[in-house]
């Protein structure tokens, strides 16, 4: 068999998503890109123009209801002129990193969506609250609980809303194992098993450095794991314990792990358990019920979800993940009501991976209470 190239963790994410996509691409709007009018919407500002924000959320922000690409902040000026031709931003609403803070003179930007490495969404989340702007934060939401607080802080100092990027919990088939899960359809959960991996490409990436992620597969796919326990259960763990997987490429992976596995104690008595690797090939979300067994496989792309019941298949139609979590954001701060993803989630979510590592580095029981 010959050996697979390593893909960017955006291209995995993506064509995983596409694998078993029934519908045909004409049904879709994702390729209709056509700027609505921008009546009544608030204007979005994207800070780091890397490959979710230019292959994902840009894209999206052309088919959204309540919000629009209004602005972006980039370090790198040669992106510049590409996205000003094809998003027609004005030049006054594009920004760096050293004039950012500007940004609040600029009546076009209500939200900024903060889409850099994870080291550095607490200064941007806390500057963009400080100059009077709704944030928009990507998973996860920062390195330690301290960082949290002090976005959070910012933010109600500021009267401005946090969201985190959590786009599963406006996608369907995930909402589904919410209903079925915290309205126990098929009975009491007794297994509950979720993992996310891939191969990842380029060694120089900021992912695989440490100061930058904060670790390696938990931090980006893993967390999608530990959202799917959680809200799967609708409950949070109450202890966690973890194991680093063999390493298999020294190298690569000097600063972050490779893989992982661990186990939540649930406050029921459940054990959760989860994994995730940047060097193996899973994508799942699975609950054994009483009555049955629930699951997604894949659960956790950006299309392309499916699932299965003891009823037999989930059938939900393909919606764009982050045009709908945009817009549901954005139509919470224009009725003055909390996203559904707060800032709260984003602090629970670093607490519980930073017990990961905890538990991992040490071989202890971490206890969450």
């Amino acid at each position: 068999m010959p050996t697979r190239k390593p893909i960017s963790r955006r291209d995995f994410v993506y064509q995983a998503g596409l694998t078993g996509l029934a519908l045909p691409f004409s049904h879709s709007k994702l390729f209709t890109p056509t700027v609505k009018n921008k009546k009544d919407k608030l204007g979005i500002a994207l800070v780091g123009l890397g490959g979710y924000a230019t292959h994902q959320l840009a894209p999206a922000l052309l088919e959204t209801e309540h919000c629009y690409l209004a602005g972006i902040v980039t370090g790198t000026p040669s992106k510049i002129p590409d996205w000003k031709e094809k998003y027609k931003i004005p030049d006054a609403n594009i920004y760096n990193y050293e004039n950012f803070d500007t940004i609040r003179d600029n009546k076009d930007i209500d939200i900024v969506y903060v889409v850099l490495p994870n080291s550095m969404h607490a200064e941007f989340t806390i500057r963009a609250a400080k100059a009077g702007k709704h944030v928009i934060c990507e998973k996860p939401m920062a390195l330690t609980v301290e960082e949290c607080d002090k976005m959070i802080k910012a933010c109600k100092d500021a009267n401005v809303q946090l969201g985190i990027g959590y786009r599963l919990h406006y996608e369907p088939f995930n909402q589904e194992m919410v209903r079925l899960g915290t309205q126990k359809v098929y009975g009491n959960i007794e297994k509950l098993n979720a993992g996310f991996a891939f191969t990842i490409g380029d060694p120089k990436q900021w992912r695989l450095k440490k100061a930058m992620s904060g670790g390696g597969p938990l931090q980006d796919i893993g967390i999608y794991c530990i959202q799917g326990i959680c809200y799967t259960t609708g409950m949070e763990p109450v202890a966690v314990r973890a194991t680093e997987g063999p390493k298999k490429d020294m190298e690569k992976f000097k600063e972050v792990e490779e893989s992982l596995t661990w186990e939540f104690d649930m406050p029921n008595g459940l054990i959760a358990k989860g994994k995730c690797s940047y060097s193996e090939s899973y994508n799942f979300l699975r609950a054994e019920a009483a009555k049955g067994t629930f699951e997604l496989s894949p659960a956790y792309n950006y299309g392309g979800i499916q699932g299965k019941t003891p009823d037999g298949a989930m059938n939900f139609p393909r919606v764009n993940q982050q045009a709908r979590q945009m817009d549901a954001m954005t139509e919470a701060i224009k009725k003055g009501e909390k996203i559904r993803t707060g800032g709260e989630m984003g602090k629970r979510d670093v607490k519980l991976i930073n017990a990961v590592y905890e538990a991992m580095h040490t071989g202890k029981t971490i206890s969450l209470v």
